[in-house]
């Protein structure tokens, strides 16, 4: 056996040496004066070696004929297997790892490979079902414990996540490469668990992390309400990969809650540079210039964010605020009828609709806009007392009563309504 391996392995060499000095030919004309012969072991060799080199169609005659010989040998099956893969022939792949039986060796990798076919067909289910065989036949291997955690991660069950990547993370075997921790810290971080998310992220190697990883540490960080580790690590991905256009919006928010106006600005500038369909940047935009009173600047960024979606509801709501504080009744329902116009029927621009009708005079209008709106705040103190002011103007003081009495059980600090109530009754 030891000169079987020895015979292989410089054939490998020469193999490799000819290719490397660029005569391929010479290569493959070792390898197939290595492929020809009836020794069951080096026709094996030969496969694998063709299939290194990408010669699928050399290889898998050599293994149907080794599956004929030797039809419950799983390691011929996987092997079958991957060439099928990497033909995109994830069907007759399947169809070689399913021939592999519970007590073969090759069984728990033919599950976790059976699990990725499944994924990539979109048959979660079976997928989840593979994975979770090969966990009941070994409790303890690590590498199927972390797939089954990995799956529900991709999954967003991170409940069902988290159990799973914590017993891969603390089991004494390594898995080469992959980074359990920071596996475990983004299930950590998308199931809330901020503090949890945040220590295991502390403990890895940031020079070392990829940007998607900084970027779900600077999230974690901010949502944790630890701005300046949020806006150290969200740096760190725009410095990293400028294209990387989701750090935009929760870096400018950092800055923001810092009080840092002035690069919460300036890092939507760049965002809206690097990215300028993203309606998330200058709707940001207009509400960190409305909070500086800049209401010019604000407007023209609210606009914009509308022009790129017309049915961005905050976008909508916020720039029908701002032209009700204004009084600027005409535009705030040019701006409702814009939105109806691509199907948005928010309702509070109902609310807002009745209110400017009203003070443009459309009464009837208003009244009908009033009634609609109702129905989402009827237990909201300031649309009951406005409607009830419209109705009291209107002289229907019974129903206007009635509204004003329903706004003060909602907020009986309101001493306006209270007073105006004693008034109404009193008459």
């Amino acid at each position: 056996m030891q000169k079987e391996h020895d015979v292989f392995v410089d054939i490998k060499k020469k193999i490799y040496a000819s290719i490397e000095s660029g005569n391929v030919e010479e290569a493959l004309r070792l390898l197939n004066a290595f492929a020809d012969t009836t020794n069951h072991d080096q026709l094996y060799q030969a496969a694998e070696l063709y299939y290194e080199l990408g010669h699928v169609d050399k290889a898998r005659p050599l293994i149907e004929q080794l599956l004929e010989l030797y039809p419950d040998e799983g390691e011929l099956y996987v092997l079958a297997a991957e060439m099928m893969i990497d033909a995109d022939q994830e069907d007759e792949a399947i169809e070689y790892l399913l021939e592999i039986g519970e007590n073969d060796p090759s069984f728990l990798q033919a599950q976790l490979l059976l699990a990725d076919l499944y994924q990539l067909q979109s048959l979660d289910e079976a997928a989840e079902q593979r994975l979770l065989a090969a966990h009941k036949k070994a409790p303890n291997e690590v590498i199927i414990t972390y797939a089954l955690g990995e799956f529900y991660l991709e999954q967003g069950s991170y409940n069902k996540a988290i159990p799973y990547l914590k017993q891969a993370l603390h089991a004494k075997e390594e898995l080469g490469d992959i980074n359990v921790g920071l596996a475990l810290a983004e299930a950590y971080g998308a199931n809330g668990q901020f503090e949890d998310a945040l220590l295991l992220y502390h403990q890895q190697k940031q020079n070392e992390l990829p940007p998607n990883a900084l970027f779900n540490f600077g999230f974690t960080a901010f949502q944790q309400g630890d701005y300046t580790v949020a806006i150290e690590q969200l740096e760190a991905v725009k410095t990293l990969d400028p294209d990387f256009t989701s750090v935009y919006v929760p870096l400018a928010r950092a800055y923001e809650a810092e009080k840092r106006y002035e690069e919460a600005f300036e890092t939507l500038a760049a965002g809206m540079r690097m990215d300028e369909f993203n309606d998330a940047l200058p709707l940001l935009a207009g509400k960190l210039l409305y909070k500086q009173q800049d209401f010019v600047g604000a407007e023209q960024y609210l606009r914009q964010a509308i022009a790129l979606n017309p049915t961005n509801t905050e976008a909508l709501q916020t720039l029908a605020a701002f032209l009700r504080e204004q009084e600027r009744f005409d535009e705030l329902l040019e701006l409702v009828e814009h939105a109806k116009s691509y199907g948005e029927t928010d309702a509070l621009l109902v609310w807002y609709e009745a209110l400017a009708h009203k003070e443009l005079e459309y009464y009837e209008t208003a009244r009908e806009k009033y009634k609609e709106a109702y129905i989402a705040f009827h237990e909201d103190a300031d649309f009951l007392s406005e409607y009830g002011h419209f109705l009291l103007e209107e002289g229907e003081r019974n129903k206007a009563v009635e509204l004003f009495q329903k706004a003060l059980q909602q907020s009986p600090e309101r001493s306006d309504l209270s007073e105006l109530l004693d008034e109404l009754q009193a008459e």
